[in-house]
């Protein structure tokens, strides 16, 4: 895969993530109640359902927890559910300029689970909160009892086909362009992709768009280009955890570069990048694109299950 093409899937990243503080108006439909909220290092979490085993919902970037609302009305009958928020996300305050946000998010969601003697919770990562959730694992592997993440990655795909030096002159590009978009852009931007990458349905496209373009833009950047220039994959020879990785397949949209696949072709790819986790399996729910919980909410939740269940 030329640096070109590359370039091109670091792009679609910035698409995917586009958000701004854009004054949208809020569809109140599109929103659940919210539970109490606290605050954990620079991490904001809410806690639903009274007893079983604990799960712990990361959402991508510029997300929120309304995009688990399907998830947590399932799950909270027979578990307790944490639903994150990164700082920065769904109108909540950025984190200082200080460190390396990733890791600080991993710290911080480390520090809540041994704070509050949380056994073995499931995490389950969207996107970016997948690799989240991934790293997580190989780096806590005491403090994980099993992963699901959603088409999240330990490194953005096409980005191993390039050398670390690349990765970065890519990511900061990604940062730049995003930090100097305006809010029209970004609006636009956020549609465009929710619509064409995001979602098959054009109603959840519209619904989405404006939620996630309530994330602080400077954050989307930064939390966008620490993913895009990063590669986890060594980090999960040390994960103990069973992994399972849903990706997302719709024959219409099946490219990679200028190649065209299948769906057995996505499910070994994504193997191949998980090939450092000693216990980890792929699966696709199709016809889906980038938010399968929000395409496949019935096939979604009952792998889900099967997995909790299972571990």
């Amino acid at each position: 895969m030329s640096y070109r093409i590359v370039f091109r899937a670091a792009a679609l990243l910035m698409a995917v993530c586009a958000a701004s503080t854009l004054h949208a108006a809020t569809p109140s439909t599109a929103t659940m109640q919210a539970a109490q909220a606290v605050q954990a290092g620079t991490l904001s979490i809410e806690r639903h359902g009274t007893s079983g085993r604990p799960v712990i919902l990361i959402p991508g970037l510029a997300v929120g927890p309304w995009v688990w609302k399907d998830t947590i009305t399932d799950l909270e009958k027979n578990h307790v559910v944490y639903a994150v928020t990164l700082a920065g996300f769904n109108g909540t305050p950025a984190p200082s300029a200080d460190g390396n946000w990733m890791d600080r998010a991993d710290a911080s969601l480390a520090d809540f689970i041994q704070k509050n003697h949380i056994e073995k919770p499931i995490l389950v990562g969207h996107s970016l909160g997948g690799t989240l959730a991934l790293r997580f694992a190989g780096r806590h592997p005491d403090l994980t009892g099993g992963v699901v993440a959603v088409d999240g990655l330990p490194i953005f795909p096409g980005m191993e086909r390039v050398s670390a030096e690349q990765r970065t002159a890519i990511a900061a590009q990604l940062k730049a362009k995003t930090e100097a978009a305006t809010p029209a852009e970004f609006e636009a931007q956020q549609l465009a992709y929710m619509q064409k990458i995001g979602t098959l349905d054009p109603a959840t496209a519209t619904r989405v768009a404006p939620l996630n373009a309530r994330s602080d833009q400077k954050a989307v950047a930064r939390y966008m280009a620490e993913d895009a220039g990063a590669d986890f994959r060594p980090e999960l020879k040390a994960a103990k955890a069973p992994i399972l990785e849903i990706t997302a397949f719709a024959e219409q949209d099946a490219q990679m570069g200028p190649v065209k696949i299948t769906q057995e072709q996505k499910v070994a790819y994504y193997s191949a990048l998980l090939a450092d986790a000693p216990n980890a399996k792929v699966i696709a729910l199709a016809p889906s694109r980038h938010y399968v919980m929000l395409d496949q909410p019935a096939a979604f939740g009952k792998a889900l299950n099967a997995f909790i269940e299972a571990h």
